[in-house]
């Protein structure tokens, strides 16, 4: 199956670069390039893509309206471009509806593995902004728990320790090994978090966890930003 994307960047180098990178894919067709957000929302009506890849800062409409736009209205899943300086945004971004989030100087090869993991229906963030919104609850924003939620209540305790290990980065594997039980019995413990918690997916769960207050974030590292780390990895559900 062909996954049909459209790619939105006010900067034509960028926008151009991304398109032609996954429109020699095989398995990958850009329907149409778009240079603001309220051209991808009409682009994503028109085309019905199956994944929408979004500059986080667009004029007339940025990525973030965009995002929570396409979200509402349709099945397609978004991709969000940013930088280091624009991650105040990543925050609002995720519970716009985003799927993933990578950064502008993302490596060929994992924007087409990022595409690929979104549009299977799959989460992905680079850990490097992973890091960066750990931090922002570090930092004692208003979105940071103080007291036990009562949103935590409807989970069992087991559930309770599968939403910890998600928030921490684990894999299903690596929560299966952790708990020493089986991939399914895991699969079956995420996916009851997930509904009992009204989440769409393991980004938002992982969100959850630190707006709850069930994972307090260690202090971030000394000395600016981190760079861009390792390549993502799926949030396999």
């Amino acid at each position: 199956m062909t996954i049909r994307v459209v790619v939105a960047d006010d900067q034509e180098l960028v926008r151009s670069g991304f398109a032609l990178i996954l429109d020699v894919q095989d398995d990958i067709e850009v329907v149409a390039e778009v240079s603001d957000g309220a051209q991808a929302v009409e682009a994503v009506r028109r085309h019905r893509p199956d994944v929408a890849l979004l500059d986080i800062r667009m004029p007339r409409m940025d990525g973030i309206e965009a995002c929570r736009t396409i979200s509402a209205e349709s099945a397609c899943r978004t991709v969000i471009l940013t930088t280091f300086d624009s991650d105040a945004y990543v925050y609002e971004a995720l519970h716009a509806g985003a799927s993933g989030f990578l950064l502008k100087d993302v490596r060929r090869d994992d924007l087409v593995h990022a595409v690929r993991v979104v549009a299977a229906g799959d989460s992905l963030l680079a850990p490097s902004v992973a890091r960066r919104l750990v931090e922002q609850y570090t930092a004692g924003g208003p979105r940071r728990a103080t007291a036990p939620d009562p949103r935590l209540d409807v989970l069992t305790g087991r559930e309770r320790e599968t939403l910890l290990l998600l928030a921490r980065g684990l894999s299903n594997a690596e929560i299966a090994a952790e708990l020493v039980v089986s991939e399914h019995t895991v699969k079956t413990h995420v996916g009851n978090v997930l509904a009992k918690l009204g989440l769409r997916d393991r980004i938002q769960a992982v969100i959850c966890a630190y707006e709850t207050g069930l994972v307090a974030p260690a202090p971030p590292p000394s000395g600016g930003a981190p760079g861009a780390g390792p390549s993502p990895a799926p949030a396999r559900g």
